[in-house]
């Protein structure tokens, strides 16, 4: 796969997937035997449900068709589409990612060590992270890639149960 193939599906892709109203957060092109391999994620605030993503692959099977019958970018080989949004499990590297997961438990690294902490808010410059030490903000050039962290039940502190 050239990297010239790679640039013209990401322009077909890429506006695509803007005027559905979502980011790319990643286009991966690759050969699988004849065919190619064109996997997308995409995100946007509010999350991304499967409607969504069906919605968004009809779309861009259009686009890539079409690109296609006016010599586009397979060059006569078939390929294969895949859209979905990114899992829990990618790091988060970009203000929007931490913003779309205030709330979250995540372990991030500052400085010289790995904090375990909450987001209680991200904006343009930082993010606001409840750490066992208290609160406190930090600017994403402080951060490191933060991961989040699963939670399989949270306490508010209280007795959740009512009787």
């Amino acid at each position: 796969m050239t990297d010239v193939t790679r640039k013209r599906i990401r322009a077909v892709v890429e506006p695509v997937v803007t005027a559905e109203g979502y980011d790319l957060e990643e286009l991966k092109v690759s050969q699988a035997g004849r065919r190619t391999m064109v996997r997308v994620l995409v995100d946007r605030d509010g999350g991304v449900d499967l409607d969504a993503i069906a919605a968004v692959s009809r779309e861009l099977s259009k686009a890539l068709d079409a690109a296609e019958a006016d010599e586009g970018p397979f060059a006569a080989s078939s390929y294969t589409l895949e859209v979905s949004s990114p899992g829990v499990d990618r790091p988060l590297t970009m203000p929007r990612h931490w913003r779309r997961n205030a709330g979250r438990l995540v372990s991030v690294r500052l400085k010289d060590s790995t904090v375990t902490a909450r987001i209680t808010g991200a904006d343009d410059d930082g993010v606001e992270l409840d750490t066992p030490e208290g609160s406190r903000r930090v600017a994403y050039g402080d951060l490191g890639s933060g991961r989040i962290q699963l939670e399989f039940s949270r306490s508010s502190g209280k007795n959740e149960r009512q009787e």
